[in-house]
């Protein structure tokens, strides 16, 4: 090999990134503090700030900056957060040994933040198709009170059932459950039981709404404004155990999604809408980092089951 050439494969060599630093930088994201990087490395805290620098260095980019006693990270740090992340758990996955799911031996916990109705219509099923085969895996069932999918990016959420929407993030993975719609629901004896129920005659009776947040409507309501129509609100609330609760012993109306909250208006009387509303699908929801672990796959194979089978 000539000089010239022993001079191009140093150049290159020098040209190339160090992917060690993405570790660190990992790290240094995820615990937002030099000390704990260092800990979570094995490093020592000078050790960890050198290559905090040279992060910097390459990056152009301060990454992490001081505010009072702690570090936030910069615009730049958030926005390489998640595909840092991805390429270190894709790396430890590449590098890590193939090992045979071994399910009877399994010992596991899952979080598992689930829409209100989704325990109760599909969790006893769920739950008899894993102790089935993997006796030591444990599901912690998260109500979802939003549909942000932070919980997901920071791995304090395994699964998560929703409906696809602008509010999911673009990189999350989406497998679709089942599709439901809408169905109002009232109580046994009440006057909607009788006769045809015209998209009139649903409006003016007294509804519960369903909202997490304040003036927020639903494609019930933009269904109704077509015909001109407009739902009589008599009281909002959160949930839909709540919403059907006070249908059940009252004389309002509760329109709530039908596979989804089945078991909770057992002995109510229910009713197609009297107006098109779109149906839905209720998706399985992860984080990519997690589509190559053997366990993960198999409980994401088993909520696909559970809801398959539950009626």
């Amino acid at each position: 090999m000539t000089p010239y050439m022993n001079q191009g494969v140093v150049e290159n060599a020098m040209a190339r990134p160090d992917l060690n630093l993405l570790f660190t930088l990992d790290a240094l994201l995820a615990e937002g503090s030099v000390a704990r990087a260092a800990r979570r490395l094995r490093l020592s805290p000078s050790a960890m700030s050198r290559s905090l620098a040279r992060l910097r260095e390459v990056t152009g980019d301060p990454l992490l900056v001081r505010a009072g006693r702690g570090l936030v990270a910069s615009p730049r740090a958030m926005e390489l957060r998640d595909s840092v992340s991805q390429l270190v758990h894709a790396a430890e996955a590449a590098l890590s040994p193939a090992n045979k799911l071994d399910l009877e031996h399994l010992d596991r916990t899952f979080t598992f933040r689930a829409s209100e109705g989704f325990v109760e219509n599909f969790g006893a099923r769920l739950l008899a198709l894993i102790s089935r085969e993997a006796p030591g895996v444990r599901l912690h069932f998260l109500h979802k009170l939003d549909k942000t999918s932070g919980p997901l990016r920071d791995g304090s959420v395994d699964l998560e059932t929703g409906v696809v929407d602008r509010a999911i993030g673009p990189e999350v993975r989406a497998q679709a459950l089942f599709r439901d719609r809408y169905v109002g629901v009232v109580r046994a004896g009440h006057p909607l039981g009788k006769g045809k129920i015209t998209p009139s005659r649903y409006a003016t009776a007294a509804h519960v709404h369903i909202s997490r947040r304040d003036n927020e409507k639903s494609h019930v309501d933009d269904a109704l404004a077509e015909l001109g129509l407009k739902r009589e609100i008599a009281t909002t609330v959160g949930g839909y155990s709540a919403a059907l609760a006070l249908a059940r012993a009252s004389d309002l109306v509760a329109t709530v999604h039908e596979r989804h909250t089945g078991v909770l208006f057992t002995g109510m009387y229910s009713f197609a809408l009297p107006m098109p509303v779109p149906q839905f699908a209720v998706s399985l929801l992860w984080h990519p980092r997690l589509d190559g672990d053997p366990a993960h796959r198999w409980l994401r194979a088993r909520v696909r089951d559970a809801c398959a089978e539950a009626p």
